[in-house]
């Protein structure tokens, strides 16, 4: 079907009026840390103050993971505050939602940002052999990057620029996300005490757990890396 140019000029236009848009939001959050000199960890211990003297912290957090990529604000950090806030368990049921769903806001972005790009590329067929490599091979590639804790919001950028299935990027960002999930979450778990007020105490056995997990995701990579090379 083709695409008349009115049609195409509009589409195009829209997309510079969202890129001006998130561009503002951009602008406006680095200025405001900029000048109140707020580091990310700053501000991940007001969010942790506004989350924790509410009743709707879950909600709360929920909302703030799905604005989050637009931010590139680091979602480390708010998996890592997760189990200070909630504790082991529900800071990984949490995060599980929060993570998958905002993993699919950043995928929704790519894909509709990057629509027609590699068409109009007249020397992108580097590109476009990887594209096709990653589409073919959608929930192993996906799964891979997943497990090697590559930046979270970049594959996803990535993988909806690339236009790979939703389905099988949905089902590798759950599965792979599963063993970085429970390892912050439980190095979130393993501090205790009040956050910034004095310092922490650390629960040995907690870290050591997370820390196992963030071994083992990079072990799954490796073999199925070399799986893939197979």
């Amino acid at each position: 079907m083709r695409v008349s140019p009115k049609l195409t000029d509009l589409m195009n236009n829209q997309k510079w009026l969202g890129l001006g848009i998130w561009a503002i939001l951009l602008v406006a959050y680095f200025a405001y840390s900029y000048t109140n000199n707020i580091t990310p960890l700053q501000t991940v211990r007001q969010l942790i103050d506004l989350m924790s003297s509410s009743v709707a912290g879950p909600l709360i957090y929920l909302l703030l993971y799905l604005l989050r990529p637009l931010l590139f604000f680091s979602a480390t950090l708010l998996t890592v505050a997760a189990g200070y806030l909630f504790g082991p368990v529900l800071g990984v049921l949490y995060t599980i939602v929060a993570s998958n769903a905002s993993s699919m806001v950043a995928y929704g972005i790519g894909r509709y940002f990057g629509e027609g790009l590699l068409r109009g590329a007249g020397g992108a067929a580097l590109i476009n052999r990887y594209a096709e490599r990653m589409r073919s091979n959608s929930f192993e590639a996906v799964l891979t990057m997943r497990f090697l804790f590559l930046p979270y919001d970049l594959v996803s950028y990535l993988a909806g620029f690339l236009k790979i299935n939703w389905k099988g990027f949905l089902a590798a960002t759950v599965i792979g996300s599963i063993p970085g999930t429970i390892s912050f979450v439980l190095f979130g778990a393993g501090i205790q005490g009040n956050f910034g007020e004095q310092l922490p105490t650390l629960s040995l056995p907690t870290l050591a757990l997370g820390a196992l997990m963030f071994v083992a995701s990079l072990v799954l990579a490796r073999f199925l890396r070399r799986r893939e090379g197979r």
